[in-house]
This record gives structure tokens, sequence and C-alpha cells, in this order.
């Protein structure tokens, strides 16, 4: 989706502009940035693992995509019988930078998981657990508007499971998102309003997922939100490095204690997160 930028012109700033500016980028050396937010939905019995993993490169270049040297999900609660708890991810397309593996949906359901990603004779870690969501109850199209009356109105709503602390991520199709926690509606039903710019047209299919999210995926993709806008999607290279939870471990001889705190700033853009998704459409109608 395209946002709206005004922009107000100066004539004083076209007089005279002839020097040439030469304009120093920021460099810094390449960084992984690894995608392995795994999407379940629980009614399939089978569930795609995917990883994607791509390279920073230096400003205003491409980012390349990079090949590893091993990709791995394992769940540490689950029985090792012949490596049964250890799921090897492979890139079908070779240079492509997606790995891979279709598992059993239980798998995912119950222990804590454990994501590897070896690259370059380094070794990166991140642990998480699924976290459930909560289907969407009701899509509808509004007839509010925000600013300029062009906008589209979406109005959401879903039922808060009580008894316990919630954190969700809203996927609102474009590389939208949206996060919130349900420390005012615990236990409740709740409804609002998402505004879509003047690109929607009438006849448009607008897919939104509600994910369940941990505290930490939440806030991790509260600052990305905060910090990139709205059209960043959440693994991308935000203007500001947001640190996930894939950290690298190489120089760790504790795999339980996966915190490099002697070399912080060493780690993956990205997030390890496994969640529940509920998905809904709608189609955009004329107004």
């Amino acid at each position: 989706m395209k946002k709206i930028v005004l922009y107000i012109l100066c004539p004083l700033l076209f007089i005279a502009c002839e020097d040439v500016i030469e304009v120093d980028t920021p460099a810094e050396a390449p960084r992984l940035i690894i995608d392995a937010l795994i999407r379940v939905d629980t009614s399939e019995a089978f569930t795609t693992l995917e990883v994607k993993v791509s390279q920073t490169s230096s400003f205003f270049e491409p980012i390349p995509l990079t090949n590893l040297e091993q990709v791995t999900i394992t769940n540490l609660d689950a029985p090792t019988t012949m490596g049964s708890n250890i799921q090897i991810l492979i890139e079908e397309d070779p240079g492509s930078g997606v790995y891979q593996k279709v598992v059993g949906t239980d798998f995912l359901l119950d222990g804590e998981l454990l994501l590897q990603v070896n690259h370059l004779d380094q070794r990166y870690l991140a642990r998480t657990r699924f976290v459930p969501s909560t289907p969407i109850t009701d899509l509808v199209q509004g007839d509010g508007t925000l600013f300029d009356g062009d906008e589209t109105e979406i109005e959401i709503t879903f039922m808060d499971l009580p008894d316990r602390t919630d954190y969700y991520v809203f996927d609102l199709d474009f590389d939208e998102f949206l996060v919130t926690e349900d420390t005012f509606y615990e236990g409740q039903e709740f409804k609002f309003s998402y505004f879509y710019d003047s690109d929607l047209q009438p006849g448009q299919e607008v897919n939104i997922s509600l994910l369940g999210a941990s505290e930490g995926f939440y806030n991790y993709m509260d600052q990305l939100i905060e910090q990139s806008g709205d059209n960043f999607g959440p693994f991308g290279t935000p203007t500001a490095t947001v640190r996930g939870n894939i950290i690298n471990v190489t120089d760790i001889d504790n795999d339980d204690v996966l915190d490099n705190v002697d070399d912080p700033n060493n780690f993956a853009l990205g997030y390890f997160a496994v969640v529940q998704e509920f998905t809904d459409n709608i189609v955009v109608e004329e107004r």
C-alpha cells in the first residue's frame, strides 16, 4: 500500500542549487536477516516450517540472498528416538534462501523449540514456544474516514480469551501490521477500525490474519512498526536496527544460557516465533 505524503516545496530552494553535495552513507559489516515466523493452523495435520534467510549489504544496495550450512528446528522436550525431535530444513530451490520442511503440526504445539542457523562457521540460536491466538469473529467494511475522505475503513472484531495475558499481532495485508495487548479488554469482545488509504479498489480482496504473540515478539513488532512505519514487512532491514531473539552463540560454551552478554551487538536481524494464526478476508465494496 502506498502512503500519502504531502510535500510543500519552497521556491527559494530552487535558486542557485548547482553545487554537488557528497553524502557519506552509513556502512557496517553484513548482517544476517532471518525470517523465522512460523504460522500454524492447528486445524491442519501438517505444517510447513519455512525460514527465509538473506544478508544486509551496504546502504542503497540490494540485499542478496545467502546460502547456509544448516538450518534446524528442534523440539527440546520431544522424544529423541532416532533424532525425531530434530527437523532439518532444506533449500528446495538452490539460491533462493528459503528453507523448508513439512512436519506434523503436533511437533510445534508442545515443548520448547530451538532454531539453529549455521553460516560461515558462525552459529545462531533462538528459543521460543508455541503461542495460541483467537479467531476473528467479524470483519466488515465501515463508512468512516480519517483525513482526506478517501480511506477505506475495515472493522475487525475478536473475542479475547479470559484468565491469561494475551498479546496479538495483526497482519493487515500489504506489509501493514498492528500490535495490541489485552490489558483493557481481557476476556471481552474487542472491536476496532483500521483505515486503508485510497489505493484499495472496489472488488479488491483484503486478507487479515490474527497471530498470537509472546511478550517478546509483541515488543519486537511494536518497535519495528514505530521505527519503520507501516510498510516494512517484519523481517526487512528497518531504518534502525531492532534486536530480535536470534543471537550469535559461536563463542558461548553453555547452550542453556542463550545470552551473549559479552558481545551484545552480534545478532541476526529478525525473530523466531511459532504462533497460531487465524485468517479472514473481505472484498472491498463501492462506497
